[in-house]
């Protein structure tokens, strides 16, 4: 029972939103099937930070998760940024059960016990947009901090999955780091960053005590990473 985590799939079954017009993305539905097929087994959890779907709404979301709902594994999914579908917890389960959408599972205040991992986490947001960074930010720390709480109550480690990067460029964004410090979390994954953005801002390896990993898409090369072994 392993559990792997993969961000930023932009899939587009019901809405036409081509990612191929875009550098190293071509064919990546296809690429990530085959990787996902070829590493994910049916006992296994895949985390999806964010951006899972280009629909605009629950309706035209159903051929994207029909599709990660037909690949191995249980699958947890967070928010991210260009999540415009994205609804209560209730009303997305709700309509997953309609369409019979029976391995996914919703991330958000919340979280879950694979082996001796407790996946925590939240959406996150940029730190350096002042119009709207304090009261967002404010909002996400909030979050992140329920998400926690809930994992320790299950005692396993608290492993954190974020859509935006909590430190980027070398500059922290306190509201997130400062919850990760108060935690004492060890591990922190986190999405968003793509192309020639990846090189030359991301934070991975260890930063003050956190590992920290980029797990977009494009920069696996649509391969799902490896958490924990089983």
């Amino acid at each position: 029972m392993s559990l792997y985590v993969l961000g930023d799939p932009h899939l587009s079954f019901g809405v036409d939103k081509p990612m191929d017009i875009f550098s190293g993305w071509g064919n990546h539905t296809e690429r990530i099937e085959k990787n996902w097929r070829n590493t994910v087994a049916d006992d296994d959890t895949v985390i999806l930070a964010g951006d899972i779907s280009w629909g605009m709404n629950l309706k035209e979301t159903l051929p994207d998760f029909k599709f990660i709902d037909s690949l191995p594994g249980k699958k947890i999914v967070l928010k991210g940024n260009h999540d415009y579908w994205w609804e209560t917890k209730t009303k997305t389960e709700r309509f997953f059960a309609e369409n019979d959408i029976s391995t996914i599972s919703i991330l958000f205040n919340n979280a879950y016990r694979v082996g001796d991992v407790a996946v925590c986490g939240t959406r996150g947001w940029y730190y350096d947009d002042e119009k709207s960074a304090a009261k967002v930010l404010s909002r996400e720390a909030g979050r992140l901090k329920m998400s926690i709480e809930a994992a320790l109550k299950t005692g396993g480690e608290p492993v954190v999955f974020l859509h935006y990067p909590p430190v980027f460029d070398g500059k922290e964004c306190p509201e997130m780091m400062n919850v990760l410090y108060e935690y004492n979390i060890k591990r922190c994954y986190y999405g968003h960053l793509h192309g020639r953005r990846i090189s030359s801002h991301a934070t991975t390896g260890y930063y003050n005590g956190i590992e920290f990993f980029l797990i977009a898409c494009d920069y696996t090369q649509f391969m799902p990473i490896r958490v924990k072994n089983g």
